[in-house]
């Protein structure tokens, strides 16, 4: 399976401090930042090229962990992107393997706009979502999540 790195998550406790370093610091263009301070949008991003963007989530937005806290750290979920047929045959394989989906079909902002996502655990509880993006009609409103 071919894919690509869409955003990766991070759980921020100090918002303004996490901007000037990855702003200020590391010269990455802010993404949805005067709609997060407006708050109309639950976060704002950080551009790393075309592709990826690191969402900054505030800290109290944790994403609640199976029995065990492993994988539950500061990387709240790191997003693969697909073509839609591979991301169908994807969840083919989750469910033959027996992994359940935690959240989606659902549609969520990233790199690309909005898309359509599942939301899976790896064996050791690491959030993965992965997402097909619909090229063919206009990117839907998106209120919560990423």
């Amino acid at each position: 399976m071919e894919c690509l790195m869409d955003h990766i998550v991070l759980n921020v406790e100090d918002m303004e401090k996490m901007l000037g370093f990855y702003t200020g610091v590391l010269e990455l263009l802010p993404e949805r930042l005067e709609l997060y301070r407006a708050g109309e949008v639950p976060f704002p991003s950080v551009r790393l090229n075309p592709e990826t963007v690191i969402d900054l989530f505030p800290k109290m937005r944790k994403v609640p962990c199976p029995d065990t806290e492993a994988g539950c750290g500061e990387l709240n979920h790191f997003c693969i992107t697909l073509e839609q047929k591979a991301w169908v045959a994807l969840l083919e394989r989750l469910q033959r393997s027996g992994t359940p989906i935690e959240e989606g079909p659902v549609a969520r902002w990233g790199a690309g706009g909005s898309g359509i996502s599942v939301y899976f655990r790896d064996p050791e509880h690491n959030r993965i979502e992965a997402r097909y993006y619909d090229s063919g009609e206009e990117p839907k409103r998106c209120l919560l999540g990423t």
